[in-house]
């Protein structure tokens, strides 16, 4: 503008020739570049201002959310408590977050950003919201009465859509610092998450012990329904034949005895728990377990060796019940030995374990054979109930130890019976 005018004022005084036109010319292109020049400066600047106003909402946004990340949370936390002003941490943790990214990356930044764009709106009135760190929220929101209540209540619904973890801590209440405010915050939140895993892992033990005892009730029922219709045969025949039952009478016995026996080791296996459980020496019941087998050892042709421990080993237990699992696994050994072979007993300690093994020369266990043998029901032998095993492994369980088992086709067996070693603080 001011080159036009300028021009125009020069020109009105001098002739109108090439030269003054090429010199007025000459101003435009200056002035032009000088404008460009300008604004090309200009706009470095004013692009220099946007990336540290973007770089310093990087340092405390989250770029995919756009909530306030860690540093903001922190930085937002302490200018809140340097107001100062009555507020409510909450943290929240959303449990069904990891299965939902597990999919796809794509679906869990997803389900990200619909979760912001919710805890705006259901937080309309926070002082603060923050992602912090994965699926965790920081939101701070005003302290009023029974606000506690009202958050339990609100985040208990389906509000959010997801199921949640979350804790609630009261500033100045609680806390008037910010690192003890976060660390309360945190381990609340820890505690609660705790507590639902325990329900869940309790629901989940709940719905394996029905399947569990949905498959014991339907194998006694096919266990007991075999004997039955054999007696049931029996009976009919000699109604219908005027038969005498005596040439049949030994059978019939045979079975109504496998029935009882059947039937009394299933309440074994449904018992809830053991009874009289006090401190015993492992030595103690071996020496038991040696009298209880060793003449039926010699009768077959076989021969038991004993190896205990060093040291004196001592664990927690119902006696009985642990004389009854080894005697089960003894005379499972000697079963297994066609040939002329021997049992090794053996007690040693493992870390705070107390172990007892039981190895047989037998013929072993086929692969397909170990992973059905700890099932109720399967059995191999001829007149076997299948529970034995079964039994043995609960009342493991039962002590707070396990039964584990290898087995070589051809070579043997040896089944290690874990308890925990007694120590008076174990009580």
């Amino acid at each position: 503008m001011y080159i036009s005018l300028y021009s125009t004022i020069r020109l009105a005084y001098q002739p109108i020739n090439t030269y003054n036109l090429l010199v007025a010319v000459y101003d435009f292109i200056g002035a032009a570049l000088i404008v460009l020049l300008y604004h090309y400066f200009l706009n470095l600047e004013l692009e220099k201002i946007r990336l540290k106003e973007k770089n310093a909402f990087l340092e405390t946004h989250d770029p995919l959310t756009e909530l306030l990340n860690y540093k903001g949370y922190i930085n937002a936390l302490q200018d809140l408590i340097n107001k100062p002003c009555n507020f409510v941490l909450i943290l929240i943790d959303f449990q069904d977050f990891k299965s939902v990214n597990n999919q796809s990356i794509s679906n869990g930044n997803e389900v990200l950003v619909n979760i912001s764009l919710l805890l705006r709106r259901v937080f309309s009135d926070a002082y603060m919201i923050s992602r912090y760190a994965g699926d965790r929220f920081a939101i701070t929101i005003p302290a009023k009465e029974n606000i506690i209540h009202e958050i339990d209540e609100l985040l208990s619904s389906d509000v959010l859509g997801y199921q949640v973890t979350h804790s609630s801590t009261q500033f100045p209440q609680e806390s008037a610092l910010k690192e003890e405010l976060i660390t309360i915050a945190e381990e609340k939140l820890f505690q609660n998450k705790r507590n639902v895993w325990l329900k869940r892992e309790e629901s989940l033990f709940r719905s394996e012990k029905m399947r569990a005892v949905g498959e014991l009730a339907a194998g006694m029922a096919h266990e007991i329904r075999n004997p039955l219709t054999t007696i049931k045969g029996f009976m009919q025949l000699s109604t219908q034949n005027g038969y005498d039952i005596g040439p049949w009478f030994e059978i019939i016995m045979s079975e109504i005895t496998r029935m009882n026996e059947l039937t009394s080791e299933f309440l074994q296996f449904s018992k809830p728990n053991i009874s009289n459980m006090k401190p015993e020496l492992v030595t103690s019941c071996l020496d038991r377990l040696l009298f209880l087998t060793e003449s039926d050892a010699v009768s077959r042709g076989h021969k038991i060796v004993l190896e205990t421990a060093a040291d004196s080993l001592c664990v927690y237990i119902d006696r009985d019940k642990m004389v009854q699992v080894l005697l089960n696994l003894v005379r499972n050994g000697l079963e297994a030995m066609n040939e002329p072979g021997t049992i090794y007993i053996r007690s040693k300690r493992e870390d705070n374990y107390a172990v007892v093994e039981i190895e047989d020369t037998g013929q072993g266990i086929s692969l397909a054979e170990q992973a059905k043998i700890l099932q109720p029901f399967y059995t191999t032998k001829d007149n076997g109930t299948g529970l034995g095993l079964s039994i043995c492994q609960k009342i493991a369980q039962d002590h707070g130890g396990r039964l584990d088992f290898q087995s070589i086709v051809g070579i043997g067996s040896i089944f290690r019976f874990i308890l925990p070693v007694y120590h008076e603080s174990n009580l």
